[in-house]
């Protein structure tokens, strides 16, 4: 039997392989070769929500799968673009909305936003990296929450940011041994629970944000045993983590249909 940890080893021994693999999927390297093909030819916002094989490839690098049926909220994303403080991507909890903006900064750049590596390249190696742990979520769904942790925990500044995020939740309050209702508790409780229990500047470091991912997965693995997982079977769909009730909210406060 193969377990949460061994599999989550497994993937992470030789990431740049197991990405590899993904890449050349047929359907992946598919959709691959269409976006590096079409993207550099967008010079306008316009361009882009026109293009819904662009879009959606885009939407999915970030792992905002779940929102491309929004696309006046992400217009709104967009437009702003991330400069000014009160911009809307920078009001959102939600990192995932800035890094769009990062990719694909017309606001900044008008029609030179998508000439730049980011906008290629970068788009296309975090599709790679999203479409990995999507595949590892459909087999052992602890693999996908450490993989995620894996990418995101270095960025994490705040206990705020850790609440807004769902899956980054899971795994701290199953790594910390929280019950499941912690997360009902109030918002600035929790938030300094985590910020007490973990100097989440270690998560810059390698070697301590693999010790807390090997407890994860172990403990992880204790709750939720998974009798057989092939971890080679995930370069063989579920998106992103869900939604939060605050962003439901502006979302029904805009007009869909992306104009």
């Amino acid at each position: 039997m193969t377990t949460t940890y061994t599999s989550y080893r497994l993937i992470t021994a030789d990431l740049t392989r197991s990405l590899q693999r993904v890449s050349e999927q047929p359907d992946v390297a598919r959709e691959t070769e269409y976006y590096l093909a079409k993207i550099g030819s967008i010079k306008t916002m316009d361009d882009f929500f026109a293009d819904s094989r662009l879009y959606n490839y885009t939407m999915k690098a970030h792992g905002l799968e779940d929102m491309a049926y929004a696309k006046a909220f992400i217009r709104k994303v967009l437009s702003e673009g991330v400069d000014k403080e009160d911009a809307f991507a920078n009001k959102l909890a939600d990192s995932r909305y800035k890094a769009l903006v990062e990719s694909l900064n017309f606001a900044r750049h008008g029609e030179a936003a998508t000439s730049f590596d980011r906008a290629q390249k970068g788009v296309v190696d975090k599709y790679t990296r999203q479409t990995l742990e999507q595949n590892a979520g459909e087999e052992n769904t602890g693999v996908r929450l450490a993989l995620y942790f894996q990418r995101m925990a270095p960025t994490i500044t705040n206990g705020y940011e850790i609440i807004a995020d769902e899956a980054l939740s899971e795994v701290f309050r199953t790594a910390l041994q929280l019950p499941d209702e912690f997360a009902a508790a109030d918002v600035d409780r929790q938030a300094e629970a985590y910020e007490t229990a973990i100097d989440l500047k270690d998560f810059q470091d390698p070697e301590k944000l693999a010790a807390f991912l090997d407890r994860f997965t172990a403990l992880w693995e204790i709750e939720n045993s998974s009798d057989s997982y092939d971890p080679l079977a995930v370069f063989g769909s579920s998106s992103g983590y869900g939604i939060s009730p605050d962003l439901l909210l502006t979302i029904n406060n805009l007009k869909l249909g992306g104009r």
